[in-house]
């Protein structure tokens, strides 16, 4: 289901989109639900809008936690494509490579108890979170991949009843749910009208159901964006291959407009009366490329170095090049941070992660190792009986070089 972005008008540094259903936290339900503003701005005054608008604005700046994830597509010679993305978090999440075999059971988690009951039927290997199985972002042996960021204000779960939840998972379950039953994009996109994700509380993650959306890249590159909304899994294609967090992804597409003179070739030299001008020197192309930690200015950022990166023969150097071009989004700590009631929170890059389809390989750095480490998902039993995991951790090594001068 694709839904056309709304005209938007800015009120007080936040867009309210015009006709659109803008979702917000209701305290009384404890989760994500959307209100319709259209009805405000027919019935009420502008005025009475933008108060609303303004505690809008302010809960989210109270309320969201500090975590920027950022996703992109790398393209190869040979037309195969690897994708990879960095893991931010305001505070320390104990991140596991973890490989999952096929024909185990899993059952989803409901605020009202215990949700679908699916057997993999696919094997996967990726990063699961804390003491919980289920992998946030992984590839299964089909080349499928997906992955799981943060989506504040907008996301919109459904409400569990006795009659849906056989069909509910919880925000956090449903990559794992995808790459453990799917081969295909195709596959994914026609079982999404038979799920349902639930407002559900994951003591790991707070006591709020944590909002999230989601990309999935098939083994050829193709990629679509699920974005839950109103209690509707809305799907975009997504032709660049590129995820960030809030607002919606088409809103990110529309946005891409503000920046189509940017260019990866230098600028020519210009007259300027009886005055040549020339650039200072490199990258004069892509002067105005945004370069703060935001979502909207790291989606462009994303989708130009992406879209703009030269083909690489397959193998090894791509998943090289994946790294380079995720490097600038790499938050060292302290630098995007806000005060709190307990002090400082910081949002920084816990990892960095690269899937390779045509491999199985899935590789990762940690923030305290940089060094590139893999998983190697054709080096297991893949028909195991149980789940193998490895924390994603470590020191960095540092290598003494003095002795290979000469």
């Amino acid at each position: 289901m694709h839904r056309h972005a709304p005209f938007p008008i800015m009120v007080i540094g936040i867009e309210l989109f015009v006709g659109a259903k803008t979702p917000f936290f209701h305290e009384s339900k404890g989760y994500s639900y959307a209100a319709e503003l259209s009805t405000l701005l027919v019935e009420k005054s502008i005025f009475a809008t933008v108060r609303l608008m303004r505690k809008i604005a302010l809960f989210l700046v109270l309320v969201s936690p500090l975590l920027a994830c950022t996703g992109l597509r790398v393209t190869a010679e040979d037309g195969s494509s690897v994708n990879g993305r960095t893991l931010e978090f305001g505070v320390v999440i104990d991140l596991y490579a973890t490989v999952v075999p096929r024909n185990l059971n899993f059952q989803g988690t409901t605020p009202i108890g215990k949700g679908l009951s699916y057997t993999s039927k696919y094997a996967a290997v990726g990063i699961a979170c804390f003491d919980d199985p289920s992998l946030m972002d992984g590839m299964n042996e089909k080349g499928l991949c997906a992955g799981a960021f943060y989506f504040p204000g907008f996301a919109g779960y459904s409400e569990i009843t006795k009659e849906n939840r056989s069909q509910s998972l919880s925000p956090i379950e449903f990559v794992h749910w995808i790459l453990t039953q799917f081969a295909s994009l195709d596959e994914v996109k026609e079982a999404l009208a038979s799920i349902v994700l639930a407002p559900t509380i994951m003591e790991a993650w707070g006591d709020a159901p944590i909002p999230l959306h989601y990309i999935v890249y098939d083994r050829e590159g193709k990629s679509i964006a699920i974005e839950p909304m109103e209690g509707e899994l809305i799907v975009h294609d997504n032709p660049l291959g590129v995820m960030t967090n809030s607002p919606t992804f088409d809103w990110h597409m529309m946005n891409l407009r503000n920046f189509i003179h940017l260019d990866p070739s230098n600028v020519a030299p210009t007259d300027l009366g009886k005055v040549t001008l020339a650039p200072f020197g490199q990258g004069s192309g892509m002067v105005g490329l945004p370069g703060d930690f935001t979502p909207p200015s790291r989606f462009v950022r994303a989708a130009f170095f992406s879209a703009n990166a030269p083909p690489l023969k397959s193998g090894e150097a791509t998943i090289a090049q994946a790294f380079h071009l995720l490097n600038p989004f790499d938050i060292p700590l302290g630098i995007a941070r806000e005060k709190t009631k307990k002090g400082m929170a910081a949002d920084y890059t816990l990892a960095t992660c690269v899937k390779d389809p045509q491999s199985l390989r899935y590789y990762y750095k940690s923030y305290d190792n940089q060094a590139i480490q893999f998983v190697d998902l054709k080096k297991f039993n893949l028909n195991a009986k149980a789940i193998k995991r490895t924390q994603v951790t470590g020191k960095q090594t540092m290598i003494d070089a003095s002795a290979l001068l000469k």
